[in-house]
């Protein structure tokens, strides 16, 4: 049982990543965005995962610039986007990443999307990057299993993380499953489908029967399936709920009614179907 917002996944390269981040998709008001990074770190948040397309790796790097935390006791994670995918592209835009964020080097750096006919090349430039030491773990978002299956043909290390869509309405069984088959683990973005789940009458019961809120009860979920979270929000109240999670646990029977609430429904993007030219 995960106990404590300092417990951490081992991934399979020996790198320890927090099983609890905060995500900053769509946090481009700089002073909001920074005080809901400071007092995540303060509350005791020590992941923050960004994006070269949230236009917000800047604001990331200055907030942690005015915390007291040391830089190695954070997880940083960012990724490339699909219009810089290539080798030689990569490779520039992640020392674009890197300045922006004034960082020496990042924690876990991904591939965002599977590009056709890139994200191998692409590939090839995270894996020189690790090589290099310039980041401690790579990984991709938004990989299916026949986009694993196939750069695990031609590459010399395999990702760490896969972080994709997961929630209850899609909670990928068959790629978790398949994920732990290959000791990769497993990250959740829109843990909590972006809020379209908090009205969901097994949900809510659960909450009731719990006294925790729907979101809770959700993020509890994904952290007795083994998934690493990063729930956004720039509110105060909401990162210190999203991080009280350790004081209950669902049973067998709880975990089970959560599953069975699964229909595949995407929120975001089919990554087999999906506009990558912008």
């Amino acid at each position: 049982m995960i106990n404590s917002l300092k417990e951490v996944k081992t991934l399979h390269n020996g790198v320890k990543i927090p099983y609890i981040g905060l995500g900053v998709y769509k946090m481009k008001k700089e002073t909001e965005a920074i005080a809901a990074i400071k007092y995540a770190i303060n509350h005791g948040y020590r992941s923050i995962d960004t994006a070269h397309i949230y236009e917000n790796e800047h604001i990331v790097g200055r907030a942690i610039k005015e915390t007291e935390i040391p830089r190695e006791e954070l997880f940083i994670t960012t990724k490339v986007w699909n219009t810089d995918q290539g080798y030689d592209s990569t490779l520039r835009a992640f020392e674009q990443s890197l300045k922006k964020l004034d960082m020496d080097y990042l924690d876990l750096y991904l591939i965002h999307w599977a590009v056709k006919d890139k994200y191998k090349e692409t590939w090839r430039a995270l894996e020189r990057l690790y090589d290099e030491k310039v980041v401690k773990a790579i990984g991709v978002c938004n990989f299916q299993i026949h986009h694993l299956e196939d750069l695990a043909t031609n590459s010399n290390e395999k990702p760490v993380i896969n972080q994709v869509e997961l929630h209850p309405r899609l909670n990928q069984e068959p790629l978790r499953e398949y994920c732990e088959q290959h000791k990769i683990a497993v990250e959740a973005w829109s843990p909590i489908a972006q809020g379209r789940l908090l009205e969901e009458p097994t949900l809510q019961h659960l909450a009731q029967k719990h006294g925790k809120t729907t979101a809770q009860i959700i993020l509890r979920w994904h952290l007795q399936n083994d998934v690493v979270v990063i729930p956004k929000s720039v509110h105060e109240e909401r990162i210190r709920e999203n991080a009280d999670l350790f004081n209950f646990e669902l049973t067998k029977n709880e975990m089970n009614e959560i599953n069975a609430l699964n229909m595949n429904e995407r929120i975001g993007p089919d990554p087999d179907n999906f506009n990558f030219s912008s």
